[in-house]
Order: structure tokens, then C-alpha cells, then sequence
């Protein structure tokens, strides 16, 4: 009769799980994998940390999550999903303004043009989701730009006419990189600015 404990003879192979080699994915290198943090290869990433590869939902999650915080970083994923999901809502408002501009409008008595009432409804809808996502679009581009390792003082660059926008454009569209890690806060989120 064979010992149990011993592999058998002549297979070559260990027979027993635990004698094999461990082999952690986080830390498998791979140039086209995002990056993982080793210790939460296997659960949830935290809402301090980056999440790459995130989905609509989960982007547009911690997009209001992390309403007002300017440390830490957010992938591009996380960026560029919340980025469409306003586009979207933006267009879906435009159009109401114009539909509903144009089912009750009327020329005045100069000859102008007067809109709708929906007109209205739609300008105030649109005011209203501005300055709702103001603080957190601001918020989710300074953690991008820390995500591709410059500070978030260079969300100002918008300013410069003609090429500032597109000099922040670059940047958002840059991939991580691993020394962006210092912007990273683990912990509560403190909502602190870090430039």
C-alpha cells in the first residue's frame, strides 16, 4: 500500500495543493495589465485607491463618492467613463431646452424670437446639474493628473487660452504611472486639497 503523504512515483508532480508553489496574480507582470495593489488582488479596491479598468456604474459611483476629494488618484477609466456619462446627461438636457423652446415658441411684437415655457424648465435643469458636478469634475481631473504623476495645480493650464485646454487634455489621456503613488492618502478620505 502507497503512503498518501508522498507523490507518486515516477509522476514528477507534487500531489498535494499546499506543496505547490504559491502564485500571487497581483503581482504577475504584464505590460498591458493595469496595475493591482498586492493586498487587494483579491477583494475590493478601496475608494482612496485608483480603480482601473472601472466600469460605467462603479466610475459614476465614485464619482459621488468622492464628491469634493482632490487627494488620491482616479484611473483613466474612472475618468473618461464619468467624462461620457456628463457628456450624455448634457446632451439629454440640451435637447430638452430645445424641444421644449420650441413647442410654445412665439415671435414678440420687435420680431424676435420668445421660447417655450420648457425652455425654462430645461435652463434650470441644466443650472442645477452644473452646480451639482462642478466640485467633483474639478475633483476627479486634479486625481487624474495625480494618477499620471503631476500636480493638481495644473488643472489651471485650462485657463491658457487656445492651447491650455488641450495641453489638459494630454494629461488626462496619459497613462499611470507609478510614481503618482505619493498623492495616494490611504484611510478616510480627507477631502484636503493636495497640489
Amino acid at each position: 500500500m502507497s503512503d498518501l503523504h508522498q507523490p507518486p512515483q515516477g509522476s514528477g508532480q507534487q500531489k498535494w495543493p499546499s506543496e505547490q508553489p504559491r502564485q500571487t496574480p497581483a503581482w504577475a507582470s504584464s505590460p498591458y495589465s493595469a496595475p493591482v495593489y498586492p493586498a487587494q488582488a483579491y477583494g475590493p479596491v478601496p475608494l482612496w485607491a485608483p480603480l482601473y479598468g472601472a466600469s460605467l456604474p462603479e466610475a459614476v459611483s465614485r464619482f459621488f463618492k468622492k464628491y469634493a476629494t482632490f487627494t488620491g488618484r482616479a484611473s483613466r477609466s474612472e475618468y473618461w467613463w464619468w467624462a461620457l456619462a456628463s457628456f450624455i446627461v448634457s446632451v439629454v438636457l440640451n435637447v430638452i431646452m430645445l424641444v421644449g423652446g420650441a413647442a410654445g415658441a412665439k415671435v414678440g411684437p420687435h420680431g424676435t424670437s420668445v421660447p417655450g415655457p420648457g425652455y425654462v424648465i430645461g435652463l434650470i435643469l441644466a443650472a442645477i446639474w452644473f452646480l451639482a458636478v462642478l466640485v467633483p469634475s474639478l475633483a476627479v481631473t486634479v486625481r487624474r493628473l495625480h494618477d499620471a504623476n503631476y500636480s493638481g495645480w495644473m488643472l489651471f493650464l485650462g485657463f491658457v487660452p487656445f492651447v491650455g485646454g488641450i495641453i489638459l487634455l494630454v494629461f488626462t489621456v496619459m497613462e499611470p504611472k507609478p510614481e503618482g503613488q505619493r498623492f495616494d492618502v490611504p484611510g478616510p478620505q480627507t477631502g484636503a486639497w493636495q497640489p
